[in-house]
């Protein structure tokens, strides 16, 4: 399938929402000390990123189950690495 150029930049748009919303819900949910437009989509959210532990990732689940309606079960841990495995989570999970 080919997509138009019009279809691939609504598709970016809507994708950049997306990733601006999750990086909103990660600063609320989890009270980070940081401004959400800092967080770079490749940014480790564990680790030397924005030093998640485990009990963040147990919260940060049932928000993005809350807030988008998409499960975050044990074999998925891999898609809260970066936001932007994040966001391809939830969005294979809308289609």
């Amino acid at each position: 399938m080919t997509m138009t150029l019009e279809e691939a930049t609504h598709r970016a748009g809507a994708r950049q929402e997306l990733a601006e919303g999750v990086k909103c819900l990660l600063v609320e949910r989890l009270s980070l000390d940081v401004d959400p437009t800092t967080i770079g989509d490749d940014q480790p959210l564990f680790g030397r990123g924005l030093e998640l532990d485990s009990i963040d990732t147990l919260e940060l689940a049932m928000a993005v189950e809350d807030t988008y309606g998409v499960t975050i079960t044990d074999d998925d841990t891999h898609s809260l690495l970066s936001l932007n495995r994040l966001v391809d989570h939830i969005e294979a999970a809308w289609t």
